[in-house]
């Protein structure tokens, strides 16, 4: 994976005077089936949060409330994205370094993840992110 694959992708939108609904659904509007549900707020201002890639878990990010940057890094090539709508969310692959900042006042980072919690999951050096990435088959390898 590279941060090539990662995308926005724009979820149904009900609109209706009294407010407007949107959802989610197992493998419809995102590629993968929801195993976990997680969501970060109260993120003081000027503060980073996940610094981490993850080996096979896929993550789907939605700003709930609020606005912050997710900045995708596959060893070679960087991509900031900026989520500021509840309508459309990020999806992030597999083995993409991540790191979440310029959270806005009352912000909320919805995530919807493809696996349960697991710590061996996560690569939490960016050394050892960049060894997996170039010992890998299925990754294309990386300079040093």
């Amino acid at each position: 994976m590279n941060t090539e694959s990662a995308r926005f992708i724009d979820l149904p939108r009900v609109n209706d005077r009294r407010g407007n609904l949107t959802f989610v659904e197992n493998d419809r509007q995102i590629p993968f089936t929801i195993q976990r549900v997680y969501y970060l707020y109260d993120v003081p201002g000027g503060e980073t949060r996940a610094g981490h890639a993850l080996a096979s878990t896929k993550q789907f990010l939605i700003a709930a409330s609020g606005s912050f940057d997710v900045n995708l890094d596959d060893g070679r090539t960087k991509r900031k994205f900026s989520l500021n709508r509840s309508y459309f969310g990020l999806y992030v692959p597999p083995m993409l370094w991540r790191e979440l900042d310029n959270f806005s006042s009352g912000a909320v980072c919805l995530a919807l993840v493809s696996s349960l919690y697991d710590p061996s999951e996560y690569y939490r050096d960016y050394s050892e992110f960049c060894k997996a990435r170039s010992n890998s088959d299925d990754l294309p390898a990386l300079e040093p």
